[in-house]
């Protein structure tokens, strides 16, 4: 029962750090202006979440199972569990990042092409005059209406 918790707690955590590394891996490749994937990000990616998950199967498995803990057979199985994970989620964010972005651009950094969902949007007619009011209300001719003169 505990070694099946250890299990879930640990398959959990590797879940939030594939996306957090995965999303960290893109901003860093947005930093340097990488066009193409870097392995080397991929490759921290992989040793930071099974760090992670180690350190998370092994205080479940010391301090909630009492059990006593092989650490070379965890982390071979911790191993095959986070690289099944790690590839699907890479594929599902660069699919996100593909149809979510807004411009691409060519080596001398123009605009080649632009997302239509990003373009400016076309305001409702009920807000086509709505800060009006209030330039008006700040005119000095409303001014002198309103306060009595003294």
């Amino acid at each position: 029962m505990y070694t099946v918790l250890a299990y879930l707690v640990s398959l959990f955590v590797i879940v939030i750090s594939v996306l957090t590394t995965l999303y960290i891996k893109s901003e860093l490749e947005r930093m340097f202006r990488e066009k193409k994937d870097v392995v080397p990000f991929h490759i921290c990616n992989v040793i930071i979440i099974l760090m992670v998950s180690f350190v998370t199967h092994a205080v479940m498995t010391l301090y909630v199972a009492e059990n006593e803990f092989k650490w070379m057979l965890q982390l071979v199985l911790l191993l095959f569990i986070i690289l099944p994970i790690y590839i699907l989620g890479h594929f599902a964010f660069e699919k996100y990042k593909q149809v979510n972005r807004k411009y691409d651009t060519i080596e001398n950094r123009k605009v080649i092409i632009l997302n239509e969902r990003h373009l400016g949007k076309k305001r409702p007619a009920i807000f086509k005059n709505y800060n009006a009011g209030a330039k008006e209300n700040n005119s000095r001719e409303y001014r002198k209406k309103k306060l009595p003169h003294r």
